[in-house]
């Protein structure tokens, strides 16, 4: 699916412009790369956030400003701390020959026979920074952890081969790991009261 972002370029970046920008629904953006000037543009926030949402982060757009169409990538976006709306956004141009880097999200996937025996199923990494052409990036990487036992783990050496891409990570880094099961705390029943004069008796006359 093709993914198009129309765009207006803008020339003036004084605060009062940026800010009359975003109160009128759009975001101030820049877009950038190798062979391309740096071209200051805005986009419709709604018409971005639907369609950022179904292509994903490292998903290709095709942007069209004022009829001059050029493919680019989210490289980086700003976010308000206080309404967590996108502020600025980053667009790196590419082509079909790009090749770029950028974190991959991991997707555990099926039930690990170590869990079905009691254990506890840890995952250690979220993200895999991966390089790769720009057509090829994944929307996640799913790793199988069907056969993983009490005790095993999956490191990243596991699992480089199952994948066309360059994962920028070294082998022995661990993914996920199956932890033995918990043991139930002993709870502690009281201790055994010492012969003697009880306490609430204690300076008791007859």
């Amino acid at each position: 699916m093709e993914a198009v972002l129309y765009a207006q370029e803008r020339s003036k970046e004084t605060r009062a412009t940026l800010n009359s920008l975003r109160e009128n629904g759009n975001i101030p953006a820049i877009l950038y790369g190798k062979n391309v000037s740096n071209v200051p543009i805005s986009v419709e926030k709604l018409d971005f956030k639907k369609q950022f949402n179904e292509i994903g982060k490292n998903g290709i757009f095709t942007i069209d400003v004022d009829g001059k169409r050029q493919q680019a990538i989210v490289r980086n976006y700003e976010v308000d701390p206080i309404t967590r709306e996108i502020i600025h956004i980053d667009f790196l141009a590419v082509n079909s020959l790009s090749v770029i880097t950028a974190d991959v999200r991991i997707v555990l996937v099926n039930d690990a026979e170590g869990v079905k025996d009691g254990g506890v199923l840890q995952q250690s990494m979220f993200d895999l920074s991966v390089t790769t052409n720009v057509n090829r990036f994944p929307d996640a990487i799913e790793v199988d952890v069907t056969h993983l036992q009490v005790g095993e783990t999956i490191t990243v050496g596991k699992i480089r081969q199952q994948y066309p891409f360059e994962i920028n990570h070294e082998n022995d880094e661990v993914i996920a790991s199956i932890l033995p099961p918990r043991q139930e705390e002993e709870i502690s029943t009281g201790e055994e009261q010492e012969p003697g004069i009880p306490e609430n008796l204690e300076g008791r006359e007859e």
